[in-house]
């Protein structure tokens, strides 16, 4: 094997960061491993640990639920996060970090934000009438289902693939499909476990005619400001406190 091979076949080391939630969560579950925090402990506050991690506190709250779906925490409401099971050292650290390779919730709902606000302005300049039909009635079915979450949730994906798609421009409705595919991780079916509401689906509904009605007056302005309204409602929600 000539030096060149070898060299090809040395995996490429990771950058050594802690700011994804895959490695926050290993480190955390590393600490519990080695004792430092004990079956029933409370952890520490999320700010407390993003100011001991150097993080931001949404990503302590991903690393908290990549842990919680281990089974190593689990999060009371208004009192804390509590170790409910003792970490099995490098193993738990392995788990965490392959749990999702994905984006984190608020990465990727930052990253909507951008992108869909930008697309709901060029949907408002190029959609056709065939194609604001085909929006309503996703909209119409998100008000049906109201009280059904997972038929409203699907509403929810067509209206925002509806409009990519009004736009005319397949790569953008690729990027919004494929943005709308990580939603299906369990770090982010876990997040909504938590903060998504029937609250939040009829202010979500209220922010989605809001939607509707600038595409249908060809207002890109006014369409790129509802839709991130829209995505920096559910970021907010996500942040709040522990229910």
């Amino acid at each position: 094997m000539t030096s060149s091979t070898a060299s090809a076949l040395v995996p490429v080391a990771e950058p050594e960061t802690d700011r994804t939630y895959q490695r926050l969560a290993a480190r955390i579950a590393g600490l519990i491993s080695e004792g430092e925090f004990r079956l029933g402990d409370r952890l520490p506050s999320e700010r407390a640990l993003a100011d001991r991690f150097n993080v931001s506190r949404t990503l302590v709250r991903e690393a908290i639920i990549v842990l919680e779906i281990q089974g190593a925490v689990e999060v009371r409401g208004g009192s804390g996060i509590y170790i409910c099971a003792s970490a099995p050292g490098a193993a738990a650290s392995a788990s965490a970090y392959t749990l999702s390779r994905g984006p984190g919730p608020f990465e990727l709902l930052r990253a909507r934000c951008l992108i869909e606000s930008e697309i709901a302005g060029v949907a408002a300049e190029n959609r056709k009438d065939s194609d604001i039909d085909r929006i309503y009635a996703a909209l119409a079915a998100m008000r049906e289902h109201m009280q059904d979450k997972a038929a409203n949730e699907a509403a929810d994906r067509l209206f925002h693939l509806r409009i990519a798609e009004s736009t005319g421009n397949s790569v953008l409705l690729q990027m919004v499909t494929a943005l709308w595919d990580h939603t299906r991780a369990p770090i982010w079916s876990q997040m909504e476990a938590h903060f998504h509401t029937p609250e939040l689906r009829r202010a979500s509904q209220d922010d989605h005619q809001l939607v509707f009605n600038a595409l249908l007056e060809r207002d890109p302005a006014a369409a790129r400001a509802a839709m991130r309204g829209h995505i920096q409602r559910v970021i907010g929600e996500f942040a709040q406190a522990w229910r």
